[in-house]
């Protein structure tokens, strides 16, 4: 303990650090990169200015840049700042210290929370890693130049200050940006390692953005997939909805299928698309969710997962009833066996798990179209995602299209017009068949 921390003391600077401090980033006017100060969040703005006026320095980071320049309204807004996390803190009554691998602080503004993160120091031999590479813990804090080498890739290393309206530019990330390259700064082999999860952006970013992967970059991704397997469950989990939840989730998909990334990221997907019936059902649902998110509509994460789980639901839920189990605990048993086996690799939240269940366990009930089967199902919850979930299945060929109409007819028909839709079970009107009268024992006796 007592040597690592001389060790500190006196150690000299290495000279990666002192090459990265005499880097001269490019500051770029507003008339080349195009973004004006009222097109930041004016929470963003009032971070970054509230920072200034207390002496430290205050930049919109990252991906709400990158994207401004791109020509895409972001969804979140970055602060990266020298000021440390306690400071931050103290500047802003409604904000919270979050993190343990990386120390971060949350500002609420309004409906908006900003993420404010301290200028990052290049790694050292301190750096907490492990056996793969990992970056565990990363709480040292640097320059704005060494803050820029430490993010993942040059489009994502740029800072705009809302009181000059400049962008500072490290690494050329607005000219690969406006060349359609996605680079990464660094050797790529290392980046991946520090944090495996940047394979996946690279992949969610090329996808999005319409770029180009470097070679060098790109090179390496599928020889260091299988390190995706050392990430949390949780990490993973976040990333991929991120992915899936892009507007671009088709365009990310075949993209992750070209690098081979599917492998180690969902298992069941490989058992999904190799069936025609269940590769039709998925893609159906990605380009459905691209729609809506491009559309500014909602996006259910259940309901997403629902879709890429089901197929493999459905064969563990066949198998079961082949083997003689009743109809409704084979279902339940092969809900919950999905969802432990994926669990493994993502961490999917109780919530969304439950909304999963709910959605498989409606499809059974829409079978049922006589009785007061169908007037109970529509004064469920959950009814319209289940609908919709059914119409997928009918659209991919799972089901005749006829039993999605027939549902979207009943549902907008008035009560009385409703009892005539009904459907008899088939099934139950041959239970009920008459069954012939027995004669008495013995026959007839004469008079």
């Amino acid at each position: 303990m007592i040597r690592k921390l001389l060790r500190r003391v006196f150690r000299r600077e290495p000279a990666a650090a002192t090459a990265v401090r005499a880097i001269e980033p490019a500051v770029i006017p507003l008339a080349q990169h195009g973004i004006t100060r009222d097109r930041i969040s004016p929470a963003a703005r009032r971070v970054c200015s509230t920072l200034q006026e207390a002496g430290f320095k205050g930049f919109v980071v990252g991906g709400a840049v990158r994207d401004l320049i791109a020509g895409i309204t972001p969804k979140d807004y970055d602060v990266a700042t020298d000021a440390t996390p306690e400071q931050v803190r103290d500047l802003f009554r409604r904000s919270r210290i979050i993190g343990r691998r990386f120390r971060i602080v949350h500002v609420m503004s309004g409906p908006e929370t900003i993420e404010v993160s301290t200028f990052r120091a290049l790694q050292s031999e301190d750096t907490h890693t492990d056996e793969h590479g990992r970056i565990l813990a990363d709480n040292v804090w640097g320059t704005q130049a060494e803050d820029a080498t430490r993010r993942d890739f040059t489009i994502n290393a740029l800072y705009f200050d809302p009181s000059t309206e400049t962008v500072i530019d490290y690494h050329h990330g607005v000219g690969d940006l406006k060349q359609k390259t996605l680079r990464i700064i660094g050797d790529p082999v290392t980046r991946y390692r520090e944090d495996p999860v940047r394979m996946l952006r690279a992949v969610r970013m090329a996808a999005k953005l319409g770029l180009i992967i470097d070679p060098a970059a790109r090179k390496p991704i599928l020889e260091l997939a299988e390190l995706l397997e050392n990430v949390p469950p949780a990490r993973l989990f976040d990333e991929m909805l991120k992915l899936l939840t892009s507007g671009h989730a088709v365009a990310c998909l075949k993209q992750l299928l070209a690098e081979g990334l599917h492998k180690g990221l969902l298992p069941l997907l490989d058992v999904i698309l190799e069936q025609p019936m269940g590769e039709r059902f998925v893609w159906l649902a990605l380009e459905n969710t691209d729609e809506r998110v491009r559309a500014g509509k909602p996006v259910s994460p259940g309901f997403l997962f629902a879709t890429l789980l089901w197929h493999e639901a459905l064969a563990n839920w066949e198998a079961r009833k082949a083997r003689g189990e009743p109809n409704q605990a084979a279902l339940f048993d092969a809900m919950s066996e999905v969802l432990d086996q994926q669990a493994e690799k993502l961490a999917i939240t109780r919530k969304i798990s439950a909304d999963i269940k709910e959605i498989w366990a409606l499809q059974p009930r829409f079978e049922r179209r006589a009785g007061k089967a169908p007037f109970r199902l529509l004064e469920q919850p959950r009814y319209r995602a289940g609908y919709d979930f059914l119409r997928l299945r009918a659209l991919s060929g799972e089901l005749p299209i006829e039993v999605a109409d027939w549902w979207n007819n009943f549902a907008d028909a008035n009560p009385d017009s409703r009892e005539t839709m009904l459907v008899p079970d088939q099934d139950a009107a041959a239970k009920k068949r008459r069954r012939r009268r027995r004669k008495p024992a013995g026959g007839d006796t004469a008079a």
